[in-house]
C-alpha cells in the first residue's frame, strides 16, 4: 500500500508541475512568441499548446514507465 501512494503522490507532483509549466508558458511564452512571429498571431497558441501537450505526455509517460518498471532486472 506504501508504494501505490507513493507514485500516487509523485504523479500528482508532476501533474502540479506540468500546471505550473502550462501557466508560465500562457502568461510569458505565447505573448512572446506571437510580438516575434506576427504572422502566426492565431495558430501560436495552438502550437504552443499542442507542443507543450506533447513534451508533457512523453515527460510523464517516461516518469511512469521509469518508476513502475521492473526492480529485478540486471
Amino acid at each position: 500500500m506504501g508504494d501505490r501512494l507513493k507514485i500516487f503522490g509523485i504523479v500528482a507532483l508532476l501533474g502540479f508541475m506540468a500546471g505550473v509549466i502550462a501557466q508560465l508558458t500562457a502568461v510569458f511564452v505565447i505573448p512572446w512568441i506571437i510580438a516575434i512571429l506576427p504572422a502566426l498571431g492565431g495558430l501560436t497558441s495552438y502550437m504552443i499548446a499542442g507542443f507543450a501537450g506533447a513534451v508533457l505526455t512523453v515527460g510523464l509517460v517516461s516518469a511512469w514507465a521509469y518508476l513502475t518498471g521492473n526492480r529485478n532486472r540486471p
